[in-house]
């Protein structure tokens, strides 16, 4: 039987990486300043890092570090310190796809692991076994495998093998698209995306005048370029079974509520699939439905399985809207756990309003606020996003710091897009 594979969580900030830290992630991933294609994110700079590596482990909690830009010579003159500090901060990898920085990583901090990055496309096992040649202890499949493929790579590497297993899909191979940098000038290899993949367009073929796309169009517009996110939750039991070492959650762009939320998701199926096989370790393992409803929770573009099963179509991988309306929006974070409570409010709340705890595994814990105070104890009326207040609940709870309060949106609907392509 093999081992549970490692839940690696992205952390795009320091709060993310505590709650994701907080829900059971054995791993994270982040960012620096420079060479990381998430430039956009808040990421970490020397102090930032050296708390963030403490902080994960302490914990017992491993941090990889993305340098992962397709670089150019003028990226390279700053690399080998920058490469220098991961190192003398403690950092346990790090995440590499182009092979200029891999080679200049192995000559400068030749002690450091190395795990290869989606960017390097690896969609068969002789790309795999190059890189595991060259030193490196990890390979990141690109998201265009099936499950047959994946099974295929891992059986012919000793190295780990890591895979994608939810978040935002690219239109191109695994990551490396140009149309950002053709449309806002804005390198997405280099760091930059723009997501002109999530825009909405009008295609025209000038020269076959009355010939037109099948496309359908809402009141939003026409998203024939898009993907929906990819979800390969039910599938968790095959992948556990092919020999997967590790399981990547996409999302260092996401919010708080969204990231925190899948990982809490991602390790409680993990927990429930280690639990089935203790009980059975011959039975078949079917997820139960729980999980995807509360992965619906947390909104999204629809959801497919991408080319798990093999081949794909338009129906499961475009969506026809910008996102499915999801039904609960966060409400805090909590700030210092006791009796009252702190939280920093991220949704208006009063007294009286009705909140969930999102508590470990998939615990939900209803609440309504008695009161509202400031740290130093004046009633409050209301409490808006940024406060740190102190919350009186009418119920006793287990509150853990970096955890997450959501509450049901004041007005739901439908989303225009379907939750999930596959079954």
């Amino acid at each position: 039987m093999h081992p549970l594979p490692e839940l690696l969580a992205p952390a795009g900030s320091i709060e993310k990486l505590k709650t994701a830290i907080l829900y059971g992630a054995d791993a994270v991933y982040l960012g620096g300043k420079a060479f990381g294609l998430r430039a956009k994110a808040v990421n970490f700079d020397h102090d930032e890092l050296a708390q963030a590596v403490a902080f994960a482990h302490q914990r017992g909690v491993r941090l990889f570090v993305t340098v992962n830009i397709m670089a150019h010579n003028r990226d390279l003159d700053a690399l080998p310190a920058y490469l220098r500090e991961l190192a003398d901060l403690g950092v346990d990898a790090l995440i590499i796809g182009d092979a200029g920085i891999f080679r200049l990583a192995r000559r400068i901090v030749p002690e450091m692991k190395i795990h290869i990055s989606t960017q390097a496309n690896i969609t068969n096992s002789q790309s795999a076994l190059f890189w595991q040649d060259q030193g490196a202890s990890r390979v990141n499949l690109a998201r265009e495998l099936s499950l047959a493929e994946i099974r295929q790579v891992k059986e012919a590497l000793s190295a780990k093998v890591e895979v994608f297993v939810h978040g935002a899909l690219c239109i191109s191979y695994s990551g490396r698209c140009m149309l950002s940098h053709y449309l806002t000038g804005r390198d997405a290899n280099q760091g930059a995306c723009a997501h002109p993949c999530r825009y909405s367009y009008r295609l025209e073929e000038e020269k076959r005048p009355g010939e037109y796309f099948p496309v359908m169009e809402d009141e939003r517009g026409v998203y024939i370029f898009n993907s929906k996110d990819l979800c390969l939750l039910n599938r968790l039991p095959e992948l556990l079974a092919a020999g997967v070492d590790s399981v990547k959650l996409e999302g260092r762009m996401k919010g708080i509520y969204y990231a925190g939320g899948i990982v809490r998701i991602y390790r409680a199926a993990l927990d429930y699939i280690e639990q089935q096989r203790h009980n059975d370790p011959t039975a078949k393992i079917e997820m139960p439905p729980d999980f995807m409803a509360e992965i619906l929770k947390l909104g999204s573009r629809g959801y497919s399985e991408n080319f798990f099963d093999g081949s794909v179509d338009a129906e499961n991988m475009l969506y026809s809207g910008p996102k499915v309306t999801q039904d609960y929006v966060p409400a805090a974070i909590i700030a210092k756990q006791g009796e009252p409570v702190q939280m920093e409010i991220r949704h208006v709340i009063r007294p009286g309003d009705a909140l969930e705890y999102m508590g470990p595994g998939l615990e939900n814990i209803p609440f309504t606020i008695k009161e509202l105070r400031t740290l130093d104890d004046s009633l409050l009326d209301q409490a808006n996003p940024g406060l740190t207040v102190k919350v009186v609940a009418d119920r006793h709870i287990a509150w853990q710091q970096y955890a997450l309060v959501r509450r049901v949106r004041p007005s739901t609907g439908s989303g225009s897009a379907s939750p999930l392509a596959a079954p």
